[in-house]
């Protein structure tokens, strides 16, 4: 079925609880497994129908925030969203205890049950005034970012829309675009604090309400940590700092000798990868599309079959226009058994990794699509991230056919980001560790915590005199510090293993494919770090992987200079 033909319909919260009660009712009295299996297949149904709803309304709401329907049914999801959550721990507090969890653990896998009972930690009736409010603050934090209308260069750009200059070869034009966002974030940057400042106070209070010291914990068990806790991610930070932050900073003064730029480098300048330019993709956006689909026709006739249903069902909507959201995200409706791609094209590299990391998402999803429950249809997050960060780097078998005469510009600097993002990602994270130890920060004492953190992950950095970025408040475009808490060192982790696939990828493509498929297929039936081992990949909490990852990468890269 196309996208626009998908029929949204509101959560009706009393039909839904009449129906899970009359489940529950079925599942805690059940005499045989049979009868406890069907209920249970029936509840993982119903559940699947309201998150398509959701999924609905959430993406048509992206698509258009100036759409007043979809602008409501948000509102009113982020309202009763919590109770809807409360909805299902009761039903997975039965599961937990049910005396029937030996057989269905037998049938669905053991990590099912891990999973519900790290739920049942995250969750409580107590802080859903607490999560109706940060949900309509992260919908705030989104409406704001939406909202851009920046004057430049003869016309009102989106953010997005602006991106494009932000990476100009011309050097007045790059810093004055990069001066131009940042004013807008300046402008509002009292009500940004606002915003994260009653964020972090309302997540602290449900902390302290479930009984932790503080939200770190919390945040790792929203995030369903199953196989790894802080103390895992504190040795990765070592390792980062130790491994990969030499390395980015030899890349990023290379950097600035090929393009004849002063060491240390401002924000804007270390946007500008080549003198004569940032390699862009060749075409138009359809011809991206096109040449994406023969990637995918190419790649394995199980990308082919995917990516035919998502273009011949709307299942994507990446051209930027005013008054869509920003940033992009893979989605998917279950009902329908298909993912979304939703993006913001701006004529830049970027363009390109959408149709390789965000399909690298939906390609998964749907390789999932007929696996039961749908609770195993998803790794955690981490482990998504290492679907589509390492179909970014299988792309690379089409980037002539994407770039033309810059893919030799574009393999070389997509290596050298991945490497050198990582330490930027690791900084997010270990920012947020920070604030939500001590929730009470002031709003400059985060910025002065962003500054000092810069001097030690990204010691390329010149912050002097830079608006905006100088005053320590560049966290505040990463929407994921808003939204998404935590989140980031998923990137880190995944881009740790996705640069061991494409070490792979050099000697054997067919082996790394098929590594890679067997990592997906496994879906989530298996905790990040036994996927990890499932693709015969060394563990990204060992320092060896990221040693190694550093030194192949950094080989290739001294091989293959531009």
């Amino acid at each position: 079925m196309k996208f626009s033909e998908m029929k949204y319909e509101r959560p009706d919260i009393s039909q839904i609880r009449k129906k899970a009660d009359e489940i529950k009712n079925t599942f805690a009295n059940a005499e045989d497994f049979e009868t406890a299996d069907k209920a249970f297949i029936e509840w993982d149904r119903n559940a699947a129908h309201i998150d398509t709803m959701m999924s609905l309304a959430y993406t048509r709401n992206s698509i258009d925030t100036n759409d007043t329907f979809y602008e409501s049914e948000v509102e009113f999801i982020d309202e009763t969203s919590p109770e809807l959550t409360e909805i299902q721990q009761s039903f997975t507090r039965l599961l937990v205890e049910s005396r029937f969890r030996p057989q269905l653990e037998e049938k669905y896998g053991s990590l099912l049950f891990k999973n519900a009972e790290i739920f049942l930690k995250a969750f409580s009736p107590e802080i859903i005034p607490e999560t109706q409010e940060t949900n309509k603050l992260e919908t705030a934090y989104q409406k704001l970012i939406a909202s851009a209308q920046i004057d430049f260069d003869g016309g009102k750009k989106t953010l997005s829309q602006l991106f494009p200059y932000k990476q100009s070869a011309n050097d007045s034009e790059r810093r004055a675009a990069w001066l131009a966002e940042s004013e807008f974030y300046r402008s509002h940057g009292d009500e940004l604090d606002d915003i994260y400042d009653k964020l972090v106070h309302l997540r602290h209070q449900k902390a302290l309400k479930l009984g932790y010291d503080n939200f770190v914990k919390l945040g790792y068990l929203q995030m369903n940590r199953n196989c790894y806790d802080e103390h895992d991610i504190g040795k990765f930070r070592k390792a980062v700092v130790k491994y990969i932050v030499p390395v980015a900073e030899r890349l990023y003064r290379e950097q600035a000798q090929r393009t004849g730029l002063p060491y240390p480098l401002t924000f804007a300048d270390t946007a500008l990868k080549f003198r004569d330019g940032n390699p862009k993709p060749q075409g138009t956006s359809d011809d991206i599309l096109d040449t994406a689909k023969k990637f995918y026709h190419e790649l394995s006739p199980e990308t082919a079959e995917f990516i035919d249903i998502m273009y011949e069902n709307e299942l994507l909507d990446v051209l930027s226009k005013k008054g869509k959201a920003g940033g992009g995200y893979c989605t998917q409706f279950a009902d329908y058994k298909v993912p979304f791609i939703f993006a913001n094209f701006n004529g830049t590299a970027d363009d390109v990794e959408v149709m390789t990391h965000e399909a690298g998402h939906a390609f998964a999803f749907y390789t999932a699509r007929d696996i039961i429950p749908a609770e195993n249809q998803s790794p955690s997050l981490e482990s998504c991230e290492i679907h589509s960060m390492t179909m970014e780097f299988f792309g690379w078998k089409c980037s002539d056919d994407f770039f033309g005469k810059d893919s030799g510009k574009f393999r070389y600097n997509h290596l050298a980001a991945a490497l050198t993002f990582i330490p930027y990602g690791t900084m997010v994270d270990h920012f947020q560790h920070i604030v939500y130890e001590k929730p009470f920060m002031t709003p400059q004492q985060r910025h002065d915590t962003w500054k000092e953190l810069t001097a030690v992950y990204m010691p390329w950095i010149n912050l002097d005199g830079s608006v905006f970025y100088g005053e320590g408040r560049g966290w505040q475009r990463q929407l994921h510090i808003y939204e998404n808490p935590f989140y980031y060192i998923d990137y880190c982790l995944a881009q740790t293993a996705a640069l061991e696939f494409w070490g792979v990828m050099q000697s054997d493509f067919k082996d790394a494919w098929e590594r890679y498929m067997k990592l997906v297929g496994k879906a989530g039936t298996q905790t990040f770090t036994e996927l990890i081992k499932t693709a015969g990949l060394d563990s990204p909490f060992d320092e060896t992987a990221l040693k190694k990852a550093a030194q192949t990468a950094e080989q290739w890269l001294d091989e293959n200079k531009i």
